[in-house]
Formats: C-alpha cells, structure tokens, sequence
C-alpha cells in the first residue's frame, strides 16, 4: 500500500510553517473507505510506508494523525508497534503507569499545572563508547522507578536493564528518538500539549546572546534538586529519596548515589536530601538534522526554582536576564492544538522540546517513547 493511497495532508489549528515545512505535518485518512476502515487499515499503512512515515516525523519535527478513529491503548500499541522502532523506557520525574503494551500514562501530576518544556530523558548522560551513564538528578534518578536487591551490587530500572553499582553504567546507546503521544480523552478545556522546534531557540539565543550561548556550551552545566525524604503525590516531581533509593538508611542510600555518579547532601533537620549532577551540554547536534543545534538542556525549566537550580557547572551563576529571555524566545516559538479523541502525535524527540498545559479534568493522554 502506497502512502498516498491511505494518507492525505491536511491542516490543524495552530500549525506553523517552519523552514518550508509544516509543523506539524497532519496526516488525514484519504478518503471515507480509509476513515471507516479502522486502526487495522492504520497499522497496515503504518507498517508498509515506515521508512516514509520516519522521513516525515525527522523532516517536519513532528507527525500528527487524525481521524483514524484509534480508540484505546491496545489499538494504540498496535500503532506503536507498527511503526517499528524499538521501546526505551522512560526515566524521569513524571509519575506514570503501566498500561498495556509499550503504553504508559503520561506525566500523572496534577492537571492545574504546568509541565515545562523538555526533552524526554534530555538528562541522561551518554559517555564515550555508546554507554549512558545513569547519573541521578532531578529528571532522572528520582522517579526512574529502580529495584535494589540486597543481596547482589545490581540494580534494575525500569528500563530493564541491570545496572552494576560499583560501574553504574547502562547499555543504553542513545536518547529517545521518538515520543508518541496518544488522546483517549480530550480535556474539556487547556491541557494542550505543546512543543517548540529546539533549533530555533538555540537560533534566536545566538542572535541575542552570541556570547554567552557559547560560553555555556563551552563550560557546561550543573543541576542541583532538592528531594524530600517522603514521596510528595501532588507535586510533579514528589518522588522522595526514600523511595527513589529504596531504603531509609542514609548511609546506604549515599553508596548507592555513588554508584549512579551522583553527589548528595544532606540537609539539616530531616530537610532531605540535595543531588548534584554535571557537567552537562547547552546544544547537541544530531545526525540527519540538518546540522542543526539544538537546545537541549532544562536550564530555563530548573534555573532559580524552589527544589532545583541550574548554574555553570563550576557554581557560576547564569545571568537571569539570559534565562528568562530563553524562556520568552521557548514560548514565542511553542506550537500547539486542541486534541481530539484519537488523535496520535509523533514527535522527533531529538529536535522537539514538548510540555503540558494545565486543563480541567478529564484528560488521559498516553505515551510510549522509542528509539
């Protein structure tokens, strides 16, 4: 089956034309036969025109279908298995639930609040040799749901992979290339899902701020986050170190810090717990992306925040005026639509920095990240 003979483009309120391209591109069933024949037909095409499908997502940042009438998250794995690409797991701070397949719920925080721009697992350290090094931060360590057993020096992530302790290195080779993102229920007001093309605010901060563009990229970054010691259910990042280390004891819970790469500090009065994590990179250039930068880091979400920070990765300061201008530049060049039920968003994780707005309830929204 042709792609032309099952998709047609068509538009969405919100789309913006970037560089020649629409952003994102909406993929529409072709005629009333495609539209009525359901999420087989979906999966069919998908499965026929992959390496089309992938041209468009790395091509237009983005791919929205809609129309297919995808009903659940069973009919949504057939549509991420379709596509083929392989699963990551995600780690990060969200709360999120298994629910079948490759499916998971997206960032269960509560809905009144605002998930900031990001890039899936933006934090995890890929090293020399293809390996990533899963250093605890804020965005990584604690919530990656991870099972210590006692009686041996591995962990278990849920990633599903084991970890050695006294090497915390991970057979991972690369960050997620893909976050697909699927509504089962519409929100009956906000709850947008927006994203933004990351090389367009590495461009515009060039513009304004050449110099200290570089000179971060150049020295790096530090993030710092502040955890308390119980899990904290209405926050979107309430993972507590007990939790996240699965013990309660301190000193267990630093040799175990340790093997991950990350450096702690206790706080006075049962206050919890700091972790340190960095350096880390402003920009990342990827492969068949034009040789675009792109602005990968969470500076603007982590800088001067009341559990986390983000400096220089010697303590410097980043200049505040730099920092809230960035976040401007972020949400000047955010794109976003209302969702309708079923619609599926896929979304080139290496070339889009995506978040949530805040909505009233109900709103399910799920989510599977791949390679």
């Amino acid at each position: 089956m042709e792609a032309a003979d099952f998709f047609r483009v068509s538009e969405c309120k919100g789309q913006k034309t970037i560089d020649g391209e629409q952003v994102p591109l909406v993929l529409a069933p072709s005629d009333e036969g495609a539209r009525s024949s359901g999420c087989e037909a979906l999966v069919a095409a998908l499965k026929a025109n992959r390496e089309w499908v992938e041209g468009k997502v790395v091509a237009n940042s983005g791919v929205l279908l809609r129309g297919f009438d995808v009903r659940d998250a069973v009919e949504f794995n057939a549509v991420v298995e379709a596509l083929g690409w392989p699963d990551i797991r995600y780690v990060g701070p969200a709360p999120r639930t298994h629910v079948h397949g490759r499916v998971w719920t997206a960032n269960e925080g509560p809905l009144e609040e605002f998930t900031y721009y990001h890039h899936e697992m933006v934090l995890v350290r890929i090293t020399k040799g293809g390996l990533v090094k899963l250093i605890s931060s804020p965005s990584i360590f604690f919530a990656c749901h991870c099972h210590f057993d006692q009686r041996s020096p591995l962990l278990t992530t849920k990633l599903g992979l084991m970890i050695d302790l006294d090497r915390s290195h991970a057979q991972i080779k690369e960050f997620p290339g893909k976050v697909i993102l699927f509504c089962e229920v519409p929100p009956p007001s906000g709850g947008e899902t927006p994203f933004v093309p990351s090389f367009r605010v590495t461009e515009r901060a060039l513009e304004e701020f050449p110099e200290t563009v570089e000179e971060l990229d150049a020295r790096g970054l530090r993030y710092t986050f502040t955890a308390l010691s119980k899990n904290d259910t209405k926050s979107m990042r309430g993972r507590g170190w007990e939790d996240a280390f699965a013990t309660s004891d301190k000193a267990e819970a630093e040799r175990r810090a340790r093997a991950l790469g990350m450096d702690v500090e206790w706080l006075p009065g049962g206050g919890g717990v700091r972790t340190v994590l960095g350096p880390r990179k402003l920009t990342r250039v990827f492969p068949g992306r034009k040789g675009r930068r792109m602005w990968f880091n969470t500076v603007v979400g982590m800088h001067g925040k009341e559990l986390s920070s983000a400096t220089l990765a010697d303590g410097s300061e980043i200049p505040a005026d730099f920092v809230r201008r960035c976040g401007e530049i972020i949400e000047e060049e955010s794109i976003q639509f209302r969702w309708e039920k079923g619609d599926i968003l896929i979304l080139d994780n290496l070339a889009t920095l995506h978040g949530r707005r805040p909505s009233l309830p109900p709103r399910r929204v799920l989510v599977a990240t791949c390679k």
